[in-house]
């Protein structure tokens, strides 16, 4: 199949060549690939090699299209609270919004400043506070965050080896100051139930959770699926997944949102790994792996990635 007229197919008829595709993007975006900066903050991240790319493309049904690395696992870091936030709003419906907003913060993610303004409740779910409210909201539903998210993440990815880096958990444990001061200072406000220590263990685990962009993009098919899980259960309601993909486009990708959202149209969840998963509802979800980092720490070549996809196929949310 010819590549090039991807974009000129309407969406409800494109007969898309995913591998063609990939194969376009991945040479598009050589001159890219080693730009940016692994994060240099998480000792163990910062060692991995900038010029790694990987993508790859799940369809509705499952099948999974790749190019470069992508089936080699990395740390997702904080692609992980997508799939946390949905399992805290599957077990425990919506009174999670009463603890956590869905306004971006238009701050680092790790930043406190909000925090203080607005009586501990963190402006989003992914945001470093915003996560913490969630995993605490998750501990207390299930009674073990970490692991019932990584059996999630296992049974909708279809991988049971997926697991957690130790070296990585130990690494943020180290390096969580930061972590800790909002867990705390949140927890002054009562907006924590579960001793800080204990949060803190589980929000490290989640973190270090390692998989493929074959995995990530199996296991995201729920939000493109409207809420159905890979078995044919469902999850969530259908407006419970439009939530999840709304919230992704308006805050997933730190402060960078805003510019996300006006290249890719996609909801989208990066993670400081150089990871990011995107969703496009009802047709496909789209992981991406590459080490180096914008100053708002999501994948340069990523994100160029994303962006070229949309321009290519048309498949937007706009």
């Amino acid at each position: 199949m010819d590549t090039a007229p991807f974009g000129d197919v309407p969406f409800e008829e494109a007969p898309f060549d995913y591998a063609a595709l990939l194969r376009q993007i991945a040479a598009d975006l050589v001159p890219l690939v080693g730009s940016g900066t692994p994060a240099e903050y998480i000792p163990a991240l910062a060692s991995v090699d900038p010029n790694r790319f990987a993508m790859a493309i799940a369809d509705l049904d499952g099948n999974v299209y790749g190019t470069g690395d992508w089936q080699v696992p990395f740390s997702t870091q904080s692609i992980t609270k997508v799939f946390a936030l949905a399992l805290a709003l599957a077990e425990g419906g919506d009174a999670l919004w009463d603890r956590v907003g869905r306004e971006p913060s238009g701050n680092p993610f790790n930043s406190l400043v909000q925090l203080e303004y607005e009586n501990g409740i963190p402006r989003n779910p992914f945001i470093n506070a915003g996560a913490l409210v969630v995993t605490d909201r998750l501990q207390t539903l299930t009674g073990d965050a970490s692991s019932e998210l990584l059996r999630f993440m296992r049974e909708e990815s279809g991988n049971p080896d997926i697991g957690f880096d130790a070296g990585v958990a130990a690494s943020e444990q180290e390096h969580g100051d930061r972590n800790a001061a909002l867990a705390h200072f949140m927890a002054a406000y009562g907006n924590i139930d579960n001793p800080v220590p204990t949060l803190l263990d589980h929000y490290f685990w989640q973190c270090s959770i390692e998989m493929s962009c074959a995995d990530l993009a199996r296991a995201g098919r729920f939000l493109a699926r409207h809420g159905l899980r890979a078995d044919g259960s469902r999850l969530l309601t259908r407006s419970e997944a439009k939530q999840i993909n709304a919230v992704m486009l308006t805050c997933g990708t730190y402060d960078a949102a805003g510019e996300f959202a006006y290249r890719v149209g996609l909801p989208g969840k990066s993670g400081v790994g150089g990871g990011i998963v995107a969703v496009v509802p009802g047709r496909c979800t789209i992981a991406v792996w590459s080490p180096g980092l914008d100053r708002q720490g999501n994948s340069v070549a990523g994100v160029a990635a994303l962006d070229r996809f949309t321009t290519l196929t048309g498949l937007s949310v706009f």
